[in-house]
C-alpha cells in the first residue's frame, strides 16, 4: 500500500521529463503577457554614463518577447529629463504611457502635462516623443501657457527641449496691454 504513492510520483516525474517543454510551461501569449512587472517604480536612465532621466510610476510592464518590444505604464508616468549638471530640464506627466523600444518612441496618453526650462506649460491629450529624430509632436489639441500669452492649436511639432515649436491651426490669448502702445503706428504695425 505504501508503494503506490511512490510509484505514482515516479510515473509523473518520468512523464514530465519526457515532454519537450520545461515543467510548468504552457503556450504563453507573448504579445499579452509581460516578461517583467514592477510596482512603485523609481529608476534612473543614463546615456554614456550620464544620468539623463528619472522615471516614476506605480506600475511598469515590460513586453520584451513581443513582436514589437514595448514598456507600458498604464497607471500614470512622471518623467524628468536632466541636463548635464543634473538640473531638471523638463517634467512630463501623463495618465498612461507606452515606450516602443526598437523605434525609441514614447506615446503619452491622457492629461499630458509638460513643463520646460523656460517655464512654459504644454497640455494635451496625446503626445509622441521620437528619440531617434529628437522631436516631439502631437495631432491633438494643444494648450501652451507662456509667461506673456497662451497659445492653442490642433497639433504641433517641437524639438526635444520644447523651446522651438510650430503649432497648427493656432489661436492665442494675449493680454490687452500687448495691443496698446504710446508710439505712432508704423507701416509695418498697421493691418491692411
Amino acid at each position: 500500500m505504501r508503494r503506490l504513492p511512490l510509484i505514482f510520483l515516479a510515473a509523473l516525474a518520468v512523464a514530465a521529463c519526457s515532454d519537450d517543454k520545461p515543467v510548468g510551461m504552457t503556450d504563453i501569449d507573448v504579445e499579452h503577457t509581460p516578461t517583467m512587472l514592477t510596482r512603485n517604480v523609481e529608476t534612473l536612465i543614463s546615456d554614456s554614463g550620464i544620468t539623463r532621466f528619472r522615471i516614476t510610476a506605480p506600475v511598469w510592464y515590460v513586453y520584451d518577447e513581443s513582436a514589437e518590444p514595448v514598456w507600458r505604464f498604464p497607471e500614470s508616468l512622471l518623467l524628468e529629463r536632466f541636463g548635464d549638471r543634473m538640473n531638471v530640464e523638463a517634467t512630463v506627466r501623463a495618465d498612461s504611457a507606452t515606450y516602443f523600444k526598437d523605434r525609441q518612441l514614447w506615446r503619452l496618453d491622457g492629461h499630458v502635462n509638460i513643463s520646460n526650462t523656460a517655464g512654459e506649460k504644454f497640455l494635451t491629450n496625446q503626445l509622441f516623443w521620437d528619440q531617434k529624430m529628437h522631436k516631439v509632436y502631437s495631432d491633438s489639441f494643444i494648450h501652451i501657457e507662456r509667461h506673456d500669452k497662451t497659445l492653442e492649436g490642433n497639433g504641433f511639432t517641437s524639438n526635444e527641449q520644447l523651446t522651438r515649436y510650430t503649432i497648427r491651426d493656432v489661436s492665442g490669448i494675449f493680454p490687452a496691454a500687448a495691443f496698446t502702445t504710446d508710439r505712432p503706428a508704423s507701416r509695418r504695425d498697421s493691418i491692411q
